[in-house]
C-alpha cells in the first residue's frame, strides 16, 4: 500500500511517499498549504503522479502527549483533504520530526536558509518512516502468535 504523508503547517505542507510495499519513505515536495487545502492543480498533480492509497498526517502533540489547538486544526484540515481526495486517513505522532529533519539537513551541509523549503517534506518522511516501521513490527509480532 502506497502511503502519502502530509506535514500540515499553516503556511506550507510537506509531502512524503512510501514505496508500493510500504517499507521506505521518501520526501517528495513542499506545497503552499492553501493549494492543498483548496485542491489546487499542483496538489492534484502530486496525487495523480504518486497514486497514494492512504494519507498519513502528522499530529502535533505536546511533549506530554496531549493535543492542543494546533492538533485540532491539523485534524480538521487533514479530514477535509482526505475527504476531497477520497483516501483513508491515518494520523501519526509527529513530535520532534522537525527537529530530526533539521538535524538531517544540517548533516548534509544545508544552511538555515536552505532548510526552510525542505524541513517540512523531510519531517513528513521522518514520521512516515517511523509509522511504516511500527506497522511492519506489529505485523511481525502478530504473525509469531
Amino acid at each position: 500500500m502506497r502511503v502519502m504523508a502530509l506535514d500540515i503547517g499553516e503556511t506550507r505542507i510537506g509531502v512524503a511517499i512510501s514505496d508500493p510495499a510500504a517499507r521506505v519513505a521518501t520526501p517528495v515536495c513542499v506545497l503552499p498549504a492553501s493549494e492543498v487545502e483548496h485542491g489546487a492543480k499542483p496538489w492534484r498533480r502530486v496525487l495523480q503522479d504518486w497514486e497514494p492509497e492512504a494519507l498519513l498526517c502528522g499530529l502535533p502533540r505536546s511533549l506530554d502527549g496531549s493535543e492542543g489547538p494546533q492538533a485540532h486544526r491539523v485534524r480538521e484540515v487533514a479530514q477535509a483533504v482526505s475527504k476531497a481526495a477520497d483516501l483513508p486517513l491515518y494520523f501519526a505522532d509527529e513530535r520532534l520530526s522537525s527537529v530530526e529533519a533539521k538535524r538531517i539537513l544540517r548533516e548534509k551541509g544545508c544552511s538555515e536558509r536552505e532548510m526552510r523549503g525542505k524541513v517540512d517534506m523531510i519531517a513528513a518522511s521522518v514520521f512516515l518512516q517511523a509509522w511504516l516501521d511500527l506497522r511492519r513490527n506489529e505485523e511481525k509480532d502478530l504473525s509469531s502468535l
